[in-house]
């Protein structure tokens, strides 16, 4: 049976059983997948299109439905909708994270900022490293995902933001202007963290991290999501951190954080005790992949290890303290 075949009668009857059953029953009944990347309009709902056409054909005189473990792929199911004059909408990939601008940045700079072409080995070799790096999850990244003209048009996307840009500037992604800016003002530490994404997809430490607290910090940070999460893991890291506190108990007796003096022991007794986060002071993207020593760790509390992560711009502990003994000497009554 041939797509010329299918009718809009069928598959409207395919689109009263989805209603009638519900997206999950519905995909379970003909053993598919969730997979959204075109999507048919109708009545003001959204349906799968490869699911529905697959269903449709069940509903034709004498047919059978096409099941799930042989789908239609969804261009084909796609164009036989709109031959059947149903509206269908091609659903936009994810957003770029600020990792793969900065890989895109890194690469514009490098052609003297000018947009690249698809037919460049650069672009080529750009976009399998940003399928490698997986920063959004396979089932949501679509047909289309960081593929050679995603990659072109994200250079000139970025291309257009550069000051004095004589042309009409593209609508790319919020953090453009951001991740460019930071190239500008400073190219060299950019290159870095370029660097430090780039070791992290050939060495595979961005698979199987934990997520970070939906109320972290990271996507703001200079090293993006990716590296902080790595940060943060290496940072975790129990035997070093066990080694760092008893070294410190050793020679000083207590735990007080090195920013602010907070001493967990102190405020909450036996609970308290041999506790301390422990923070690495070289970003990873600086430092590469080294072995860690003791002396890389500083002591913090809780609250002064957010805030160090928090923003834009990492603070090293030495620029952290000054702000507290700043913001104590303005709160300090007078004499």
């Amino acid at each position: 049976m041939g797509s010329s075949d299918l009718t809009a009668a069928a598959v409207l009857a395919a689109v009263h059983e989805f209603d009638r059953l519900g997206r999950e029953a519905f995909l379970a009944r003909y053993g598919y997948h969730e997979n959204r990347w075109y999507l048919l309009k109708h009545d003001g709902r959204e349906y799968d299109v490869a699911t529905i056409v697959g269903a449709a054909y069940g509903y034709l005189p004498g047919g059978s439905p096409v099941e799930g473990t042989d789908p239609l792929p969804d261009k084909r199911a796609k164009e036989i909708l709109e031959g059947l004059t149903f509206s269908v909408q091609e659903v936009r990939g994810p957003a770029w994270t600020r990792e793969e601008i900065i890989l895109a940045c890194d690469l514009l700079k490098q052609n003297g900022w000018r947009a690249l072409s698809t037919d460049d080995d650069r672009v080529i070799e750009l976009s399998k490293t940003l399928q490698k790096l997986g920063a959004h999850p396979a089932e949501v990244r679509g047909p289309k995902y960081r593929n050679l003209n995603g990659v072109k048009r994200k250079t000139a996307d970025l291309a257009t933001r550069l000051p004095g840009y004589p042309g009409k500037q593209t609508r790319g992604n919020r953090l453009d202007s951001e991740v460019l800016l930071d190239f500008l003002e400073r190219p060299e530490e950019m290159e870095e963290v370029a660097r430090g994404i780039l070791r992290g997809v050939e060495n595979g430490e961005f698979e199987g991290l934990p997520d970070l607290p939906d109320d972290e910090d990271g996507d703001g940070a200079d090293e993006g999501r990716l590296l902080l999460r790595r940060h943060l893991v290496r940072e975790r890291n129990r035997p070093l951190r066990n080694k760092k506190i008893n070294s410190v108990l050793r020679e000083k007796n207590c735990l007080e954080c090195e920013v602010c003096g907070f001493d967990f022991e102190k405020v909450y007794g036996d609970r308290g005790a041999r506790f301390a986060e422990c923070h690495h002071a070289v970003p990873l993207h600086v430092s590469g992949e080294v072995q860690s020593k003791l002396d890389d760790l500083v002591i913090l509390c809780s609250n002064c290890h957010r805030m160090i992560h928090r923003g834009r711009r990492w603070l090293t502990p030495p620029e952290l303290r000054e702000l507290v003994l700043a913001r104590r000497e303005r709160a300090a009554p007078a004499v």
